[in-house]
């Protein structure tokens, strides 16, 4: 099979961002550093000259005021300094008196000659200036000349320092910077690689594992702890793993279950009829029997069905109630008023206590079959002269109900798996009054559907509670 490539899902990959966040995290701060050093050593080389240039301007200016040289002209030793200096600056020196006039100047140049130039005039202001020629790589720096602790300027010195060894240095530092930064691109390329293939490695993992659970291979174990969060990951996959295998099972179960039970009645109807028609004359009387018999088989194959898809009914989301607020005396007493007829028919006495008006937001018909499976419950498997006490509370955010009764009990072995499909306590009795093991499981996932709970408590031989709990206000849940 092709497999057509998608740029978006390439970008989408966590494999391809991983990759290109280290490949940022390392090339983006060298490129930012290597752009931004030239334009920073530039200003940091032409500071540094500055107040070098500054601090040597002011040795001179001792030696000029001290030796008289704006008057006299003729001090050698100042005209030697000014030479050295000139030279170790690679650039020119130029003193001028009060009068702008030339006084000196190391080119030979311009001496005698008067400059007007608007540095010169604002350093005559007691400012020292400075001007950066990068086009012609030059630097020029005034500094007035004037006596210790006096502000009248009597001269200004001039500098001229030739700056191109930036530019060398520069240079060389590129072409230095263009070869480490190769390596550098190299080795995050490698490590980019490296990092996207070890860190999507546990979902490589995953996706094994979920491809095998799809192709039917068993998973006992899911082990994928190269990082907490995967580990974390791996419990929750086991846990969900075994869920599954629990629904696979209680499904398997099931179906077994619902084959049977739809099975055995057809098989009594077919073992009757037959009977029937391997006959020949068959009498009135025993020809009625078992019409009935058949007629009971088809009754009871119903009730499993109509079980059966209520069950159904019961399984789809939460959001197929039809919520409303009902009151709950007016409800349960209707309940009882239905089941009246089948409790006298059992000679059981039918007891409703009301301690107060309740009002709760339910899905009447889903809650009724609920309590009717619980009351029904108490009338079959109950004794003849017995009693089912039903009984209705609440406090401000629930509402109770009790349905109690006292017939044949619960098994304390069984008290687990009453609420499980299909589960009988004594399947030989439940058969004999058409009970399908449905009942309970569809009355839990009735009050589960409203956000409530229902617990059993029994003692074989001496009757059955249970104690159903129901928020008074249901709140859908929030769906993410």
């Amino acid at each position: 099979m092709k497999n057509n490539f998608n740029l978006k899902d390439f970008f989408n990959s966590f494999r391809v961002r991983i990759a290109v966040l280290v490949l940022l995290v390392g090339v983006v701060p060298c490129t930012v550093f290597v752009v931004s050093f030239s334009s920073l050593y530039e200003k940091q080389a032409v500071n540094s000259d500055v107040t070098d240039l500054v601090s040597k301007g002011q040795v001179l200016n001792k030696q000029i005021i001290s030796s008289g040289y704006l008057n006299q002209r003729d001090s050698e030793l100042v005209d030697n300094q000014l030479e050295v200096l000139s030279g170790n600056l690679s650039g020119r020196i130029m003193v001028i008196d009060n009068t702008l006039t030339i006084i000196k100047d190391t080119y030979n140049a311009d001496e005698g000659k008067t400059i007007i130039w608007g540095n010169v005039v604002s350093t005559f202001q007691n400012k020292t200036t400075s001007v950066y020629d990068d086009d012609n790589d030059y630097l020029v720096v005034t500094v007035p000349i004037k006596a210790d602790g006096d502000d009248d300027v009597q001269g200004v010195l001039v500098m001229n320092k030739t700056m191109s060894y930036i530019d060398t240095n520069l240079e060389y530092f590129q072409s230095l910077s263009i070869i480490l930064c190769l390596i550098l691109y190299i080795l995050m390329l490698v490590l980019a690689l490296f990092s996207s293939d070890y860190f999507t490695k546990p979902f490589r993992k995953f996706c094994s594992v979920i491809e095998d659970v799809e192709n039917g291979v068993s998973q006992d174990v899911v082990v994928v702890d190269d990082f907490t969060e995967t580990a974390d990951v791996s419990n929750r996959m086991n846990s969900l793993l075994n869920r599954m295998r629990v629904v696979d099972e209680s499904r398997q179960e099931f179906v077994s279950n619902v084959s049977h039970e739809l099975k055995t009645p057809l098989t009594s109807m077919k073992v009757l009829a037959d009977s029937l028609n391997g006959q020949e004359d068959v009498p009135v009387e025993l020809y009625r029997e078992f019409m009935q018999d058949i007629g009971e088989e088809i009754e009871r194959e119903t009730k499993i069905i109509n079980d059966l898809l209520s069950m159904v009914k019961m399984d789809k989301a939460a959001a197929t109630l039809n919520i409303a607020p009902v009151n709950m005396n007016e409800l349960i007493e209707l309940i009882l008023k239905r089941l009246k007829p089948i409790a006298e028919k059992q000679h059981v006495e039918l007891v409703f206590e009301s301690f107060r008006p309740v009002t709760a937001e339910i899905d009447e018909v889903k809650f009724t079959l609920a309590i009717t499976n619980l009351v029904e419950n108490g009338i079959k498997y109950n004794q003849e002269g017995g009693w089912v006490h039903v009984s209705l509370n609440s406090d401000h955010q629930y509402c109770y109900i009790k349905v109690e009764d006292s017939g044949m009990g619960i098994p304390e072995d069984s008290l687990d798996h009453i609420f499980e499909r299909f589960y009988r306590v004594d399947k030989s009795h439940s058969r004999e009054i058409g009970g399908t093991g449905l009942g309970l499981a569809i009355t839990k996932s009735a009050i589960s559907m409203h956000k409530g709970d229902i617990k059993v408590h029994s003692v074989e031989g001496e009757g059955t509670m249970f104690d159903v709990r129901l928020p008074l206000n249901y709140i859908a849940k929030e769906v993410r």
